[in-house]
């Protein structure tokens, strides 16, 4: 029969990866400095397409695609800063709702 051993920590084993470091990448952009080029983005393409709407308002602007494709680009992608803040947000409040 096989012989009864007792089992190792699941850390010794070599199967789990510990981290290296917890320090941001010296050579990427921080998650701060992402999160603001995302930012200044969105706000770019918020005044394009409120650029364009005065344009075609004013005359200058005939092709409505282009103007309802700016709009439209501009919506989608502030919508999709606000389901990012929206998930930050939620784990924020996860991480304070933890007891220590």
């Amino acid at each position: 029969m096989n012989e009864i051993n007792a089992i190792g920590p699941v850390g010794e084993s070599g199967f789990v990866n510990k981290p290296q470091s917890t320090a941001a990448p010296q050579d990427g952009a921080s998650f701060k400095e992402t999160l603001s080029k995302y930012i200044n983005d969105v706000n770019e393409m918020q005044e394009k397409a409120g650029t364009s709407i005065k344009k075609m308002v004013a005359g200058e602007i005939t092709d409505v695609h282009q103007v309802m494709t700016s709009v439209e680009q501009a919506n989608t992608a502030f919508n999709m800063m606000m389901e990012l803040r929206n998930k930050v947000m939620e784990a924020y409040q996860e991480i304070m709702r933890i007891r220590l």
